[in-house]
């Protein structure tokens, strides 16, 4: 037996030195190639690691997946049309060359005035306009602000969110008539007579009946003519209304209208239709055209009431510098024009030139994009225009850094001061001289 043993042992022994064993203490022989326990432990753990990963990778890869389609197939609020502006944005030299002058003047009522959008005047020196809570103000020459009224309900809530606007209206333009009585186009309301010394509010023609069976959406820039007392007035889209500005101006397409309405006979009239965003509008000197501002398309409109073009429109100003908000007569009779947003080749390329012609991209970014995002994108930049009676550029006032004001949407001049409006700053901005 021990002889047959010791035979085997050796057999084995010769067997495992080719197979490359080694003995162990207890005398038997493990091979040298074969895998140990702990090795085959951290073998499954690494394959059950790398089991997760792929299932946790192959999971978010399912998760974005069903996002991506659920935003594809989610409808988009907007229904942009493509268009391509006339070219890039006109250079910042000769009469827009970059300057101060916007820079020297001082802001009144910080945190009292938020947005003070338009302005007028009365006999007294006493300058009127409207904010974002829906109030009317009076300031007088000495600069004492007093309210008025409210365009819809007085809520403690009012101005706090663009969500209270329908409920506590916007007043946009704001004009003195022959009467001395405030005519106020509410963006949300419609068009008012009131009383400047009461209150008194009279709905001369309200959002609802609108014209021609339109009703109205946004009424903004508003004029009166000093000769016939007709009340001219836009509706800057049919569709969107102030609190949905942004995507007005991200649709760009033409919804707006200009409007005359006349005090006697209550009669609405449509002067133009098919326009990119009507705002602001003025008279000429002698009221023979009066102009336009077609803010989302960045271009400025003549239309004709007196000669042989009355009762016709022109475009006079295309592929501006920027976005043109309210149009008004500078005390030397010329046209002033505020900014809203600048078009400068140094934010090249500007962000709404750079998605005009690709209306999937707009209709993507109104599903995703919050409306308060795209604030950021709004260069701090004060900016307006100086035009001749030909309506050629003659001379720019700028504020490069917004140190006193940016987004101008007012430029009225009155006894030696300028007041620059703006639809949501909490400050009055004005220039002494």
């Amino acid at each position: 037996m021990k002889t047959s043993e010791s035979g085997c042992s050796s057999v084995l022994l010769l067997f495992c030195r080719s197979a490359g064993c080694t003995r162990a203490r207890s005398g038997g022989f493990i091979s040298s190639q074969s895998p140990s326990l702990g090795s085959v432990v951290q073998s499954e753990e690494k394959g059950r690691s790398y089991d997760s990963a792929m299932f946790g990778r192959r999971s978010l890869l399912a998760v974005l997946l069903a996002v991506a389609v659920g935003v594809y197939l989610l409808p988009s609020p907007i229904d942009p049309k493509p268009h391509r502006l006339k070219g890039p944005p006109p250079a910042l030299e000769g009469p827009l060359a970059v300057n101060t002058r916007l820079q020297k003047g001082r802001r009144l009522f910080t945190g009292k005035l938020h947005g003070p959008e338009s302005f007028t005047a009365d006999g007294d020196g006493n300058i009127y306009t409207g904010t974002v809570d829906g109030k009317l103000w009076r300031i007088s020459p000495d600069d004492n602000l007093t309210f008025i009224t409210q365009m819809g309900q007085n809520l403690p809530e009012c101005g706090s969110s663009t969500d209270y606007e329908p409920v506590c209206g916007r007043p946009h333009g704001v004009r003195m008539d022959r009467h001395d009585r405030l005519i106020v186009a509410d963006s949300y309301f419609g068009l008012f007579s009131v009383n400047p010394a009461t209150g008194e509010k009279t709905l001369l023609r309200s959002n609802a009946e609108g014209a021609d069976g339109v009703p109205f959406a946004f009424l903004n820039g508003l004029e009166i003519s000093a000769q016939t007392g007709i009340v001219y007035f836009t509706d800057s889209s049919s569709r969107w209304g102030r609190r949905h500005v942004k995507l007005e101006v991200i649709e760009l397409n033409s919804l707006g209208r200009l409007l005359s309405y006349d005090p006697r006979s209550g009669d609405v009239s449509v002067l133009l239709d098919a326009l990119y965003m009507p705002n602001g509008v003025a008279l000429s000197p002698d009221e023979d055209f009066l102009l336009l501002a077609e803010t989302s398309i960045g271009r400025i409109h003549r239309f004709w009431l007196k000669g042989p073009k009355a009762g016709t429109g022109e475009v006079v100003m295309d592929n501006m510098i920027g976005y043109p908000d309210n149009i008004r007569l500078s005390d030397h009779g010329t046209f002033l024009v505020g900014i809203t947003t600048p078009r400068f080749r140094r934010f090249t390329p500007p962000f709404l030139d750079a998605i005009a012609p690709y209306p999937a991209v707009k209709r993507f970014l109104a599903k995703v994009v919050p409306l308060s995002w795209y604030n950021v994108l709004l260069p701090r930049y004060g900016l307006v225009l100086e035009l001749g009676l030909d309506c050629r550029i003659v001379g720019s006032l700028h504020d490069p850094e917004g140190r006193l004001t940016w987004a101008v949407s007012d430029v009225f001049q009155h006894r030696g001061r300028t007041y620059l409006g703006s639809t949501d700053l909490p400050f009055l901005p004005v220039l002494e001289s």
